[in-house]
């Protein structure tokens, strides 16, 4: 018989100490002469011990331990707790791994207000980085002049679309990427990576032939107003043609977010707004000698700004992305792979394409009484998104809370993060409510209103604030269906909202003859979706009742 059994290491993720464990029938001279030898050679090996098994047993360990060299130990940190580490001791050999599922028992051990908190405040300063990207060029622009900004606020429609394509295809690259490095296959992860860089340029094509053959027609649908089509024509030809930095940027900002990278991916979208907000006065006023270019301008320092975003977003996906290493090869197109992000992504793209028809058929309406509301329009449709983006900013905590809790049967927890959801919805939105109906004029006077826009615009703008709280049970509902895979409630209560009822009651409002009235649209839908939404959430909580009733009775 041999006498070496067993030879095992134990060693530190982030000491790099190592020990080195042999298991044996009995000891020789030879051991100590090996332990010697072994630690001069290789001086990160701090420890060698022999364990005696003399047992004939498939346990591997005796009840003996000899210290032939150094200490018998190595020292180690797990969740920034220092731990000693013998050589019988249990110990995760992927730290990373097993910090990360200790991190997330801990995490969904909290308070669900707490955890809702800690997991959605980052996403949700994340948006208000995004509501202050898309303020910023209509701010600088309407101090040129109002038509200016009813120019930006005709193209956003389709500027909307452009980025609803991007944000739809990213949805679908990002959960088909995160299933593949789930389930370990890295070469489907890289494949997925490279596509999603095919679609973004095939994505860009689309848009840039939109800019350049029809960006004229679609203002021109709006208004009949020569310097509205000229400004809106411009700028939406610039940003479509220009827009292959968006799309880059953001599908980085997805492969970063794919693999826990969230900070970093914030840190993409932050430099390019900063950029945007620092360049727009230069290119918009003619700032240090460039000639004053107005809505061009802002086309131009908005694709800069999408540059910037994009490139830090590579830098920081080809330095701390190991984990998806993207080749000439992965970049081939996979129709397989493309099917299957758009299945995932498409919905996605559907809402907002709902959403920019909804913005277009309300451009038309309020045009035909005068380009000062569709101005307004446009104004306010930016104030609200600082308190909106908020809110779906804490959807994107909510949804996965909802989810884990869904899957692991604790229905208690579910109905706690619904209300928590709700409350935190409510108070965000009733801020904006407040702010809206104390301060209108206030607000207005971040776009340089006429004395038009203001007569309008403030009773206008505490009208529409009616419908805030509403909408934040509406918002919370809708997300809360998605999590317990009810995706066509908040479909259908989307389209509801939008084409059936907010559209259909501005038009009939729009009869009366008083723009005024219009505004009245935004609480009766947001009634009608609120309705719907109760509906819907009731008969999905009373699905995943009985669902996990009967699952608990087996």
């Amino acid at each position: 018989e041999g006498v070496l059994r067993h030879i095992y290491l134990r060693r530190g993720h982030y000491s790099g100490e190592i020990c080195l464990c042999l298991v044996a029938r009995r000891k020789v001279p030879e051991f100590q002469k090996l332990a010697k030898s072994v630690t001069e050679r290789f001086p990160q090996i701090t420890g060698v011990v022999l364990n005696i098994n003399r047992e004939k047993t498939n346990v591997i360990l005796g009840d003996e331990e000899i210290v032939l060299a150094g200490k018998p130990d190595i020292s180690d940190t797990m969740c920034s707790i220092k731990v000693e580490i013998s050589p019988r001791a249990f110990y995760q050999v992927n730290t990373p791994a097993a910090e990360a599922l200790y991190a997330q028992a801990a995490e969904f051990a909290e308070p669900e207000g707490k955890l809702l908190l800690s997991m959605a405040v980052p996403m949700m300063l994340s948006m208000l980085v995004q509501a202050l990207y898309n303020i910023v060029d209509s701010v600088y622009v309407a101090k040129v002049s109002e038509d200016c900004l009813s120019a930006l606020s005709l193209a956003f429609p389709a500027q909307n679309i452009l980025i609803g394509l991007a944000t739809g295809t990213g949805v679908g690259v990002s959960t088909m990427l995160s299933r593949a490095l789930g389930s370990r296959d890295n070469k489907l992860a890289n494949r997925v990576a490279g596509n999603s860089l095919f679609l973004c340029v095939c994505c860009w094509i689309v848009m840039a032939i939109f800019g350049i053959f029809f960006a004229d027609a679609f203002i021109h649908s709006q208004t009949d107003i020569e310097s509205i089509r000229s400004y809106g024509d411009s700028y939406l030809r610039i940003v479509t043609i220009g827009s292959v930095f968006v799309y880059f940027e953001i599908n980085f900002e997805r492969l970063l977010q794919s693999t826990g990278q969230t900070k970093l991916s914030m840190w993409a979208q932050i430099i390019g707004a900063v950029a945007n907000i620092i360049l727009d006065p230069f290119f918009i006023y003619g700032w240090f000698g460039l000639p004053a270019m107005g809505t061009t301008g802002a086309a131009i320092a908005t694709v800069i700004g999408q540059a910037f975003g994009a490139l830090a977003g590579f830098l920081f996906h080809h330095k701390h992305n190991k984990e998806v290493n993207i080749r000439l090869s992965d970049c081939r197109p996979d129709g397989h792979i493309i099917l299957d992000i758009y299945r995932i992504g498409f919905p996605s793209i559907l809402m907002v394409g709902i959403g920019s028809l909804t913005n277009y058929l309300m451009n038309r309406i309020l045009m035909a009484f005068t380009s000062t509301a569709v101005a307004l329009y446009g104004a306010y449709f930016k104030l609200q998104s600082f308190f909106f983006m908020p809110v779906f900013g804490l959807n994107n905590g909510i949804v996965p809370i909802v989810g884990y809790n869904y899957g692991a049967r604790k229905k208690e927890r579910i109905y706690r993060t619904i209300r928590y959801g709700v409350l935190y919805a409510v108070c965000i939105l009733a801020v904006g409510l407040l702010l809206f109906e104390a301060i209108p004029g206030v607000l207005l006077q971040a776009f340089s209103p006429s004395e038009h826009m203001l007569a309008i615009g403030i009773p206008a703008l505490r009208k529409i604030a009616i419908h805030f709280p509403i909408a934040a049970f509406c918002i919370v509902g809708g997300s809360v269906c998605q999590a317990l895979g009810k995706s066509l409630y908040s479909f259908f209560t989307s389209v509801l909202r939008q084409v059936v009822a907010l559209i259909p009651a501005a038009y009939l409002l729009s009869l009366t003859g008083n723009v005024g009235n219009v505004w009245w649209c935004f609480p009766i839908a947001e009634v009608v979706s609120a309705c719907a939404t109760a509906f819907f959430l009731r008969r999905a909580l009373r699905n995943m009742d009985r669902e996990l009733t009967l699952a608990e009775g087996q």
